[in-house]
């Protein structure tokens, strides 16, 4: 069956709804995992922190591109009604410039996933707004603004550890970031052989230039209006073993996190009128 025929096939059963705040691959990846699950899931796209991982995630859809992770291919949604159509589509998910707001109308929700990773944002309070509220990463606290607050290792740099200095700077000589607010423009995409002081883009006209040699696993795309410090590509040293496209182990390992919290939360006796297909933990990998 082509890709365009399993797009078309429709689930007649009613979806439980789940929206997931975030295109990025943890965002991403959770989105398999529900969808493998039964879940009708919609990603609500957040310009911050941009997307550089695109390969492993579905933002690209945004865009008019195809992506696809683990044969789960992503729809872009306009309107809610495209939202609820792309909801109904087997093997995939819907990925829409809609907030959180223009979603809560649609239908009742039956979860809500943060998965924006905006480390220094304050929180929004998402208790309440759906059967089931998740928030990922720091800066959420359990019973106040979310039901569930877990931890998220996405690979990307925080700190540099005591004693660590220098396997600190190595991590972040992978990362090209942003030294200025302005508009990103690049003619390098994903898989690109770049060498140190290759210059991979430029920010309001100023050159950014790759400080290791390596294989650019990651990129903003181009166009995107980014802030300082914002994360605008990732370069693996490591040739050989340079892949930028599908499920990775931290966004595998998140969304396993993200399944064991919801199937605690539904063993819950006052939530156990859930439809019974919703306990299952599916690895789409197996």
């Amino acid at each position: 069956m082509s890709d365009d025929s399993q797009l078309q096939a429709r689930d007649p059963s009613p979806k439980p709804f789940a929206v997931i705040l975030g295109t990025n691959e943890i965002a991403s990846a959770i989105a398999v995992f529900l969808n493998r699950n039964g879940w009708g899931v919609v990603l609500s796209h957040d310009p911050s922190p941009p997307v550089f991982r695109r390969g492993r995630s579905f933002h690209d859809a945004l865009f008019g591109d195809r992506a696809a992770i683990d044969e789960v291919v992503a729809e872009r949604a306009e309107t809610g009604l495209e939202v609820l159509s792309a909801l109904a589509c087997v093997n995939a998910v819907a990925v829409t410039p809609l907030g959180l707001l223009d979603l809560l109308v649609l239908r009742s929700l039956d979860l809500i996933v943060d998965a924006r990773l905006q480390e220094l944002a304050q929180k929004p309070h998402l208790k309440n707004l759906a059967g089931l509220t998740i928030g990922l990463g720091p800066g959420f606290l359990a019973g106040v603004d979310c039901d569930v607050a877990l931890p998220v290792h996405s690979g990307k740099p925080a700190f540099v550890i005591a004693g660590h200095a220098e396997e600190g700077r190595r991590t972040l000589e992978r990362f090209v970031y942003a030294d200025r607010r302005g508009l990103w423009q690049t003619a390098v995409d994903l898989g690109l052989r770049a060498f140190r002081r290759l210059v991979v883009g430029h920010v309001s006209g100023a050159a950014v230039s790759a400080a290791i040699d390596g294989i650019l696993v990651g990129v903003v795309r181009d166009g995107t209006e980014v802030v300082e410090g914002d994360i605008l590509a990732e370069l693996e040293p490591r040739i050989r073993q340079a892949t930028w496209t599908g499920m990775d182990r931290a966004g595998r390992a998140t969304a396993r996190a993200v399944m064991r919290a919801i199937n605690a939360a539904l063993s819950e006796p006052s939530r156990r009128a859930r439809p019974k297909r919703l306990m299952q933990d599916i690895d789409p990998a197996n």
